[in-house]
């Protein structure tokens, strides 16, 4: 039995946000064939054994990731996905003066090091303006912002790097169009379905290529 459990925040916990209920983690393993029949067969449950721990929840901040994990037991091979970080930039990291992002580096360690599955391949976060200015939605200075938004994505990638592995997901939704979010910042069904496409089905016993929804 092959385990994917997702941690974090509506990256992964998207379902409300699309009139189908689908996330990425429920697409990598199991496809919604009528939504997607392009991909029939490519899903995890097609090549074996493989079952969801769906532990994400929308909203969630790296304070709330140690109540995501409480009581996970996880049998055979696994896999952690967590996306983590933009509700923290929202809630007041995106104008951090220095020690903010340094804190919240220190929250995530503690966690992915008292997490007891390997790997855990770690989600960036993404920039729904594509980059664009004028697309600003929060009212702070775009160089401030863009700053910490950096900051934040090189904390992650640091993690990523002693725990499992980056998915940049930033470079990743920077390919795509507003079709991919909703709410201005929230993964829309096509968001869901790209966010699927990043993260590779990666196991400690066997490496099968990655998924490709709507690569």
């Amino acid at each position: 039995m092959t385990s994917v459990c997702t941690f974090g925040d509506s990256i992964l916990d998207c379902g409300r946000y699309n009139p189908h209920g689908v996330h990425p983690g429920q697409l990598l393993v199991h496809n919604d064939d009528r939504l997607f029949p392009e991909f029939r067969g490519q899903d995890l449950a097609s090549r074996g054994p493989a079952r969801l721990e769906h532990r994400a929840v929308d909203g969630a901040t790296v304070g709330d990731l140690p109540a995501q994990a409480r009581g996970l037991a996880v049998d055979g091979d696994g896999v952690a996905l967590l996306t983590i970080g933009g509700n923290d930039l929202l809630g007041g990291l995106i104008v951090d003066g220095g020690p903010g992002i340094e804190g919240f580096a220190r929250a995530l360690d503690r966690f992915l090091a008292a997490l007891p599955i390997r790997p855990i391949l770690v989600g960036n976060v993404y920039d729904p303006t594509f980059g664009d200015d004028s697309r600003d939605f929060l009212g702070v200075d775009p160089t401030l912002a863009r700053r910490n938004h950096a900051r934040m994505n090189a904390a992650l990638a640091e993690a990523a790097g002693r725990y499992g592995a980056l998915v940049d997901l930033h470079a990743h939704f920077l390919t795509g169009d507003p079709s991919w979010y909703t709410n201005i910042i929230e993964p829309s069904l096509r968001g869901a379905s790209g966010g699927a496409a990043v993260f590779p089905a990666r196991y400690p016993r066997r490496e099968p290529p990655a998924i490709a929804f709507l690569a």
